[in-house]
């Protein structure tokens, strides 16, 4: 994908989130990899962002122009850097992921599709103040060995291989954690354990293929 593609998509995937109901005003950003730099948001971006509000950044945060990036530029860099593989970042506020991260405590697996995140929970980071290299580091540590982890206090960030991925990894995660809340409103949600975690895993090997080779 060209340049000047991908600053489409990023723009685009801004606003779907918040057609998605993952994102309300200027909370939330998305970026993607682009060689050895990184398309992001603005900062202050709403929904009504168009390629034109994507900043160029280096994995340091340098930019040319006027138009600042996203104040979370360097959990999205922390995450790149961490995870090489990693082609887009989702950052949401997102309603369930948001009250999980505010009580300080992982996503566990209650249902086996937790695991399709790369772990056997996802886990919680702990709060820093937006923006700092604190939370960046906190976030790459966090989510080492998965697509996405919580941020205490805050929300949630992911990413994939795509900003279609990293934004449908984010709905997924927002999706579970609602049904882990809603199942805790009423009782103990009960939690795999390790024999199930690890048939579930390697059944997750062929998950979701359309043929049979």
């Amino acid at each position: 994908m060209g340049k000047d593609e991908l600053r489409r998509e990023v723009s685009r995937v801004y606003r779907e989130l918040a057609v998605r109901g993952l994102n309300i005003g200027s909370a939330g950003n998305v970026s993607a990899r682009s060689g050895d730099r990184v398309l992001i948001t603005c900062s202050g971006a709403t929904g009504d962002i168009t390629e034109d509000d994507i900043v160029e950044i280096d994995l340091d945060g340098a930019f040319a122009g006027n138009l600042k990036p996203s104040s979370e530029w360097a959990m999205h860099a922390a995450l790149y850097k961490a995870a090489p593989h990693a082609q887009a970042v989702v950052h949401t506020h997102s309603d369930a992921c948001t009250a999980l991260a505010c009580l300080g405590e992982p996503l566990p697996a209650f249902h086996y599709m937790v695991l399709a995140f790369g772990g056997d929970a996802v886990r919680c980071a702990p709060y820093y103040t937006f923006g700092s290299p604190e939370l960046a580091e906190a976030a790459a540590e966090a989510i080492a060995g998965s697509t996405a982890c919580l941020l205490a206090n805050h929300g949630m960030i992911c990413h994939g291989r795509s900003p279609q991925a990293a934004l449908d990894t984010a709905q997924r995660l927002e999706v579970l954690s609602r049904q882990y809340l809603l199942a805790r409103s009423v009782g103990q949600p009960q939690i795999l354990g390790p024999a199930e975690i690890a048939d579930a895993r390697a059944r997750f090997t062929t998950y979701g293929r359309r043929t049979a080779t």
